[in-house]
Formats: structure tokens, C-alpha cells, sequence
């Protein structure tokens, strides 16, 4: 079957403005909208650009609007998609070219929440720090963020201000605050209860919904805010 695919273009050489181009493409139910793109890039038009790299749902690279939702083109299939289908980069953020986003500013919030282990003791026994499985179960929803970036920017608080941390960078706080190995909670805890962390989120579960790997994230955003209230005064 053909399948109709529109897709926001923008490059900043030629245009002043993005603009919807449209292209016929030969397809499968069981294809992935990425290999939709991959046929335009390949053999209709050499000059689109987008991100991709593992291109099964792993790297998190392929982040686009996809039929007006965030998702992740090389897992979203046809016969999900329809035979019109449109694609147009993830909102919020400044785009480079086409479908490429601009992630500076992504992964510099991601940063700023200390994404790492910290903890200097060394183990009794020399060799690992062991915790129960109710511990490891304790951040285990959290520890499957693939930093593909769509919950933050399907976030209209973070559409409002590009200051505020995001969910992704949240998510990858929860991940470290609840883990029993780790040493550096508290200050952790103070980067959350910025006036641009988890006091932004209003809740609205655009996150959720646009998670790939199904995480709860508006309920991760809960337990961090409900851990910053518990420190009291």
C-alpha cells in the first residue's frame, strides 16, 4: 500500500519559515515510521535530516511528533500510524534542521541533577555494594529512561518556561534519590526544590502518556516532591 507522509521541513539556509512537504511512500503494515523516513532519505530526497541510531528503541534518538503525539519513530508501525501520516519535530525545542532538535539544553538539565552514583566508602568485602530486591525494586520504574527527551517535551510547563528541569532530568533525579547505595540525596533533594524543579510540574500527564518505555513519571515527580516536603523547614 502507499502510504501519504507529510513532514514539517525547515532548513536554515533556504527557509524563513518551516513548511509541510508531502511524499508518497511504498509501505508495510508492519513497517516503523522510521523506515518510512529512511525511504524518503534514501530515494526521494537525500536532503532530509533526522536523528536516528540503534533504531529499536533503545537509544531514544528518534524522539518525533508523530500524528500530533510524541513517539518514537522506530517503534511506531503503520498499521497503528494510518495511511496519512504526519511528522514534524518534538515541540519546545529550538530545531536545526527539519527533524533535527537542537539537545543542548536537554542534556545540560539532565546534567545538573547529578545522573551518577555517589558513593566513596568501600565495600566490607571489597568487591560490591549490595542491596535487596526491595531496595533495587524501590527505583527500578525510574532506571528505564532511555533519555529519548519526549516526556519533557510533550510537557506544556516546560513549552511555558525552558527553564524548568523537565521530567526527564526528574525521572533521572528519582532514579539515584531512592537507590540505598547512593550518598548524595540531600543535595540532590536541593537541586529538586528549585523554583524551576519539581515545583513546575502541574501535573497534567502529557509525560506519561508520551513515554515509550511506560514509566510513571508524574507519579516519580510525586515521590521526589514528597520526599523534598518530608526534609521539612
Amino acid at each position: 500500500m502507499d502510504v501519504q507522509l507529510r513532514i514539517l521541513r525547515f532548513d536554515p539556509e533556504r527557509d524563513a519559515e518551516p513548511h509541510w512537504e508531502e511524499y508518497v511512500v511504498p509501505a508495510e503494515p508492519s513497517d516503523r515510521v522510521l523506515d518510512l523516513l529512511h525511504q524518503v532519505k534514501w530515494y526521494q530526497d537525500g536532503t532530509l535530516t533526522f536523528r536516528r541510531s540503534c533504531a529499536h528503541g533503545v537509544c531514544g534518538s528518534d524522539a518525533m511528533l508523530i500524528n500530533g503525539r510524541n513517539r518514537l519513530a522506530c517503534e511506531y508501525l503503520v498499521k497503528h500510524a494510518g495511511q496519512e501520516i504526519s511528522v514534524e519535530p518534538v515541540p519546545g525545542t529550538p530545531v536545526v534542521k527539519d527533524l533535527l532538535i537542537d539537545l543542548d539544553g536537554f542534556w545540560e538539565k539532565y546534567r545538573s541533577v547529578m545522573p551518577y552514583l555517589v558513593n566513596e566508602e568501600v565495600p566490607a568485602d571489597g568487591r560490591e555494594r549490595r542491596q535487596s530486591p526491595e531496595e533495587r525494586e524501590r527505583f527500578d520504574d525510574t532506571s528505564k529512561c532511555i533519555l529519548c527527551g519526549a516526556c519533557t517535551t510533550a510537557c506544556p510547563s516546560f513549552w511555558a518556561n525552558p527553564d524548568y528541569v523537565g521530567p526527564a532530568a526528574i525521572v533521572n533525579a528519582h532514579r539515584f534519590i531512592f537507590d540505598s547505595r547512593d550518598h548524595a540525596t540531600e543535595e540532590r533533594l536541593e537541586i529538586m526544590a528549585d523554583a524551576d524543579g519539581v515545583w513546575r510540574c502541574r501535573t497534567i500527564f502529557n509525560c506519561v502518556e508520551a513515554c515509550p518505555r511506560g514509566i510513571n513519571i508524574t507519579r516519580a515527580i510525586m515521590e521526589v516532591t514528597r520526599q523534598i516536603e518530608s526534609r521539612g523547614p
